[in-house]
């Protein structure tokens, strides 16, 4: 039956007996590991001291991998957080070995907190998943973190239907800011998760006694097609991105044109006006209009005719439309 047990302010733990199996499984989490766990997780395991120098809350950017080690396996995963509309890296450190499973992190991985919360509240709801070994409990926790993926996708595409909305309204320049913040979210994903497929293939084709070889190929192929299937929703979307990128340039580069278009038009109307305006602008003598009592009168009505010329001229041609 699970029992669960708070080590320390920052160690939790739920031990495991499922009805038919003599084995207990421990699930340590961890949340933002300071000296005192990292001391605490080497007396009782003896893990690597690298291993656990790596899993302090202090550092990250830990570039994601798998260390096959004696007693242990070491993984580490990073995951997609969504914060306030932008896409950041939340790392996982696992320590998994014959009996137990030690999760470490900074306690911003959503899906990881319920799986544990579950566990803290109603111990008994783990045993409907068969949590026989270390390697299944590893393959529910990121089954879940991987699932988490969809909702972000979801969001994703939530915000590229009201991109689509927004450029057709045409407000082109704020579809520019949101088609930024989009394409700088879905290249974040795909560098976060680029890595998890190859190690979990890694996990299936593992000999370890850790891993079971007949617990692996069934839990561990359900993970690999999982983060497929979210790569290809990455990709489709990416795709999406780029095309309504290239139509808000369109439409941009449509209005650009149009704009250019009627200022060119006007600038050929109004070129007789400031023609005329130039030469009876000018200080010399016997310019034709200029002494008689209706020069004045004369001229604009001169002016006026060419620019009508103009104007027919410009209509005819179809540059009005």
């Amino acid at each position: 039956m699970p029992v669960y047990q708070k080590i320390s302010s920052k160690i939790d733990l739920v031990t495991i007996n499922n009805p038919g199996t003599d084995n207990l499984l421990e699930w340590f989490n961890v949340t933002n590991a300071g000296k005192n766990e990292i001391e605490f997780l080497r007396k009782k395991f003896d893990f690597d001291f690298q291993h656990l120098k790596a899993s302090a809350a202090t550092t990250f950017a830990q570039r994601p991998m798998l260390m096959d080690e004696q007693n242990y396996l070491f993984i580490i995963l990073h995951f997609p957080i969504l914060i306030n509309g932008v896409i950041t890296a939340g790392e996982l450190e696992i320590f998994i070995g014959r009996g137990y499973l030690v999760t470490i992190h900074n306690g911003n991985l959503p899906a990881l907190n319920n799986l544990f919360n579950l566990a803290k509240k109603n111990p008994e709801s783990l045993q409907s998943y068969h949590l026989d070994s270390s390697s299944i409990l590893l393959s529910e926790i990121i089954d879940r973190l991987l699932q988490a993926n969809y909702t972000i996708l979801d969001q994703n595409g939530l915000k590229i239907d009201e991109v689509e909305e927004i450029i057709f309204s045409d407000d082109q320049n704020k579809a520019i800011s949101q088609i930024l913040q989009l394409r700088h979210n879905i290249i974040n994903i795909r560098k976060i998760l680029q890595s998890h497929k190859n190690i979990l293939k890694k996990l299936r084709e593992i000999e370890s006694s850790i891993v079971p070889e007949k617990e692996v190929k069934d839990h561990y192929s359900v993970l690999i097609e999982h983060s497929i299937r979210i790569w290809e929703v990455l990709e489709n979307q990416r795709e999406m991105i780029e095309v309504l990128n290239s139509t808000n340039e369109s439409l941009t580069n449509h209005k650009l044109n149009y704009i250019m278009k009627t200022l060119t038009v006007f600038s050929v109307i109004v070129f007789p006006l400031t023609l005329l305006a130039a030469i009876f602008g000018m200080n010399a003598k016997y310019m034709p209009f200029v002494d008689g009592p209706y020069g004045f009168y004369i001229i604009l009505g001169i002016m006026g005719f060419m620019s009508l010329l103009m104007l027919v001229y410009c209509s005819r041609k179809k540059w009005l439309k």
